[in-house]
């Protein structure tokens, strides 16, 4: 697949990880091994797994990588939800978030078509 940093979902999965670790940067310190952790892991973890997809050179193995993606993007969505209902994002914060996570999504989905229509 080439240089996966060319990649426009793997470019919008580092922004969501930036922003991630910002927002969770002001959670309760007794969050820090629990939920800060559990949203950081699961950001990252769309990057990397977008990375290790393409470092493979083989469209099954993107594959599989790629969706693993999305269940990471989505897994992050359910850690956002949580952190809201408990207080720790601000309401305003949300939907941004939540337009960013919709659109990481999506392009995998896209791209997972794509690649199993091969």
């Amino acid at each position: 697949m080439g240089d996966y940093r060319k990649l426009r979902v793997w470019q919008q999965a580092r922004a969501l990880t930036n922003r991630s670790y910002r927002v969770t940067a002001s959670f309760p310190r007794q969050e820090q091994f629990g939920l800060t952790a559990q949203i950081r892991r699961a950001a990252v973890s769309v990057m990397a797994n977008i990375a290790e997809g393409c470092g493979r050179n083989r469209d099954g193995e993107l594959l599989r990588f790629l969706t693993i993606a999305r269940g990471s993007v989505t897994e992050l969505d359910c850690h956002l939800i949580i952190a809201q209902d408990q207080g720790y994002l601000e309401e305003k914060i949300m939907p941004g978030l939540q337009l960013q996570v919709e659109r990481i999504q999506r392009m995998l989905t896209l791209l997972i078509r794509r690649l199993g229509n091969k």
